[in-house]
């Protein structure tokens, strides 16, 4: 009897010190892709620069071409 009780209790210390591992890799994984989501956002934020300079030359050149059709 008080060696099954001595496997429940070591039993019982594994899966406490397992769900404490699989909560500190949770943690890290998390950490991980927040980072990694960071990075996408800053590179989208590069690629809308990119893009809103692009469209406001696209106008510019619109804006010449519609004076030039005027005169």
């Amino acid at each position: 009897m008080l060696e099954t009780q001595n496997h429940q209790a070591k039993l019982k210390a594994e899966i406490a010190e397992l769900e404490r591992s699989l909560a500190l890799y949770r943690s890290c994984n998390s950490v991980v892709e927040l980072k990694a989501s960071l990075c996408k956002i800053e590179e989208m934020k590069k690629r809308i620069e990119e893009l809103e300079y692009a469209l406001q030359s696209c106008g510019q050149q619109i804006e010449f071409l519609e004076g030039n059709e005027e005169r």
